[in-house]
């Protein structure tokens, strides 16, 4: 079947994400971004794009790229070896208003799929002002990604576009704005910022977080909790991640976890509170052992690289694999029966494909799969 040549708009938000692992939970605002380089973040959107164009490039796709110069696009696809035509230039310090404008240009150019690296709030300018007319596709690089037009990975980038090149089909797909601001002091507030269009193509691009609230499951996140706290072990450092079960194992202990950060536990007291990537690696070099506790992303399954990003390839790697502990309700695992990790490091994320034994209960545990 003859597939005529795709025409696709990429950009890149050269800034998204680099709040991650110092701590600081997103990169909207130029106060935030101000601050996140004072703690010596570095971009990651760049590297996690170039990753994207690689599957990209080796697979040969009959695609046009349209995009933007510099940082915001053309570097990363010289880098892959991709040819494309710049149809915008950004001013010299990117910001939300260059990405409107590029994706502008991008429509008048009559592409048919906008690709771009971000997090939700590059999602939520883009879908400003495309709507429905054109189909998005991210390339997760932001710190929150629960909006559903993100693929699960940079290295799924490649199967979407292949599939989208010969299908064209694509799915309407929640856009979700989150109150940076009330993020950062432990309240997530959101709400539906609009529907866009996304490939279809479910094995490969995320769907949108979900919430669990119900009795039952707080009730489960109790008894996981419960088992987790009397378990630990006197001297170990326990690293937890973000997330409400993570925060009752710390209620357990009479402490207050930060509920979107990542706190250090050791012998039942919190010892380092909202953890940057730089805070772990030092403390790390004072124990003689740790262990890491992380929960998933309910229906998404990314238990690293969406919201913890503070734990690091280097973090992981310094734990050991074989020391991270994976906790969810039955209720969470019914909607999310595979789990993922997207940490950037792909050797790493390999060494966690199988299945894994996930805490689900007082002495009770489930194998559930990683792809």
């Amino acid at each position: 079947m003859f597939c005529p040549t795709v025409r696709i708009g990429f950009l890149v938000n050269p800034i998204a994400g680099m709040g991650g692992s110092v701590g600081l939970k997103g990169t909207d605002g130029e106060d935030i971004r101000i601050e996140a380089e004072a703690r010596g973040a570095v971009k990651i959107s760049p590297g996690r794009s170039r990753d994207a164009l690689e599957g990209v490039a080796d697979r040969g796709l009959e695609a046009e790229f349209l995009t933007c110069a510099g940082e915001m696009g053309k570097e990363e696809l010289d880098s892959a070896g991709i040819d494309s035509a710049v149809v915008f230039k950004p001013k010299k310090r990117t910001t939300a208003e260059d990405t409107r404008r590029a994706v502008k240009a991008f429509l008048r150019e009559g592409v048919d799929l906008i690709v771009f690296a971000g997090g939700d709030g590059t999602a939520r300018d883009i879908v400003d002002v495309v709507g429905r007319s054109v189909p998005i596709l991210g390339i997760p690089s932001g710190v929150k990604m629960h909006s559903a037009v993100f693929a699960y990975t940079p290295a799924d980038v490649a199967e979407l576009l292949d599939s989208f090149s010969r299908t064209r089909a694509s799915v309407e797909a929640e856009v979700v704005d989150i109150d940076e601001d009330k993020f950062r002091e432990g309240i997530i507030s959101t709400r539906l910022h609009g529907l866009a269009l996304a490939p279809s193509a479910k094995e490969y691009i995320q769907s949108s977080k979900a919430e669990y609230r119900s009795g039952d499951a707080d009730d489960e996140a109790d008894e996981i909790a419960e088992y987790v706290a009397e378990d630990m072990k006197r001297g170990t450092a326990y690293i937890l991640g973000p997330g409400s079960t993570t925060e009752r194992i710390a209620m357990k202990l009479g402490e207050a976890k930060t509920l979107l950060g990542v706190d250090v536990v050791v012998d039942g007291r919190i010892v380092c509170r909202d953890a940057s990537e730089e805070d772990l690696l030092r403390m790390l070099r004072t124990v003689v052992d740790a262990r890491i506790v992380v929960t998933p992303i309910g229906a998404q399954g990314l238990f690293f690289g969406r919201g913890n990003q503070q734990v690091s390839p280097k973090v992981i790697r310094e734990v050991g694999i074989d020391k991270v502990i994976v906790i969810a309700t039955p209720t969470k695992l019914k909607n999310t029966p595979v789990l993922r990790t997207d940490t950037g490091d792909r050797a790493l994320d390999d060494s966690f494909r199988g299945s894994l034994k996930v805490i689900t209960g007082y002495r009770r545990r489930k194998i559930v799969p990683v792809r």
